[in-house]
């Protein structure tokens, strides 16, 4: 199934009928006056939510959508039909914005959610609307009003109580196969995760969570390097992050260097981000004896100088998997009772909510602006390296890059 979260589409609304000029005419009956109607308003377009949605590929390729137009007004003080709505759904945790202003129109996080992007065009006036005692048979008809028209900007965010962050190979896929259904693919190469994958967690009866594993960060992400840095996005409506790290990795590196690269980039990239709860999780504790787990452990620890909670789990051999999952529901709990019982921290995580969201946007838009200088032959100061997996204007020859599972 192909993954696609941002698209740009154009909607235009129905344009509203024209007036009708017309007079009553019948046998015996004379100077019948005016009867034409008004004519019928424009339908106007919708976005809705639509849960049975995972991906916005249905707007890839069809990138023009008009609603009906309204009828013209009839004779005998007919009114003219009404254009019909048109409803476009799109998944839930799909971002509206405006792409001329950069307006935010709307945030769908609900299903069934609805909301109006163009308004349909008013209708005309028919000529029976200006007769008085001084103008018996007027001529005069107004046409309707032409219907909005927008150029949109589609984002979608998955929504997920918890976020897996890590270099690639730190072991977020196996992680999210040993706790959940999902399936995502696992092999002994970096960047065997190129699209988001998500997997619910049941955690005891009518209980469960559901956890976003992300492409793998890597040095320079923030900056435009690897694939991690175009789904950073979709870490903005988590609730928990959790920070993976690999404490065995092939290449013998120092684990606590992999553990600082993505704080600096997470910091590059959205200093809000930063501020959301993280708990280090120490993966591939079963290539390691326990002296050698404990002093990797205090080492990451020391150069991080970390505060938060920190668990030691093989995802592999699920081991620690099932005590980190009761820990995490259990903190999802004690915090949706918190949001009930204090409004003033509600207050708090919407406006954190909120930082992250406009950095996150402010830096995507950044990037783009410096591609798009560098395809104009302009090279920008503070320019970025590039990577082959990034949008279709990347190519020359205009082909689109999709985003394969």
């Amino acid at each position: 199934m192909k993954f696609v979260d941002e698209v740009s589409i154009f909607v235009k609304a129905g344009d509203g009928g024209n007036g009708m000029m017309s007079f009553r005419r019948e046998k015996f009956i004379e100077k019948g006056g005016p009867n034409g109607g008004d004519g019928g308003d424009g339908g106007s377009v919708f976005m809705e939510a639509d849960e049975n949605l995972n991906t916005l590929i249905d707007y890839r390729y069809t990138r023009r959508f008009e609603a009906q137009r309204g009828e013209k007004g009839g004779s005998t003080d007919c009114t003219g039909a009404k254009g019909e709505d048109l409803i476009l759904p799109v998944p839930v945790g799909t971002t509206i914005i405006d792409a001329n202003t950069q307006e935010i129109i709307g945030d769908l996080t609900k299903p069934g959610q609805r909301i109006m992007v163009a308004q349909g065009g008013w209708h005309g006036l028919g000529n029976s609307r200006f007769k008085s005692s001084t103008n018996r048979a007027p001529r005069q008809t107004t046409p309707g009003k032409p219907g909005e028209a927008r150029d949109l900007k589609l984002e979608l965010k998955v929504l997920a109580d918890v976020g897996l962050l890590g270099l690639p190979n730190a072991g977020k896929s196996t992680f999210i196969r040993s706790v959940s259904a999902a399936k995502p693919k696992v092999a002994d190469y970096p960047f065997t995760t190129l699209v988001p994958n998500l997997g619910v967690v049941s955690v005891g009866r009518y209980k469960s969570f559901v956890i976003a594993d992300i492409p793998g960060l890597i040095e320079g992400a923030a900056e435009g390097a690897g694939l991690g840095i175009r789904f950073l996005k979709h870490l903005s409506r988590t609730r928990l992050l959790l920070h993976l790290v690999d404490m065995a990795p092939l290449d013998e590196s120092d684990p606590a260097d992999a553990a600082e690269t993505i704080l600096h980039e997470l910091e590059k990239f959205s200093p809000a981000l930063t501020q959301r709860d993280r708990w280090l999780v120490l993966n591939k504790a079963d290539q390691l004896l326990e002296e050698e787990q404990e002093e990797r452990k205090r080492r990451v620890i020391e150069r991080l100088d970390w505060k938060g909670p920190v668990f030691v789990i093989s995802a592999l051999e699920r081991e620690g998997t099932e005590a980190l999952s009761q820990a995490i529901m259990r903190y999802l709990d004690e915090r949706a009772l918190r949001i009930a019982e204090e409004p003033a921290f509600a207050e708090a995580l919407a406006e954190l909510d909120q930082r992250i969201e406009d950095e996150a946007r402010a830096r995507l838009q950044a990037l783009d602006d410096q591609r798009a200088l560098r395809r104009a032959g302009v090279k920008a100061v503070d320019d970025v390296d590039d990577d082959d997996f990034d949008d279709d204007d990347d190519d020359e020859d205009g082909a689109e890059i999709i985003y394969v599972r």
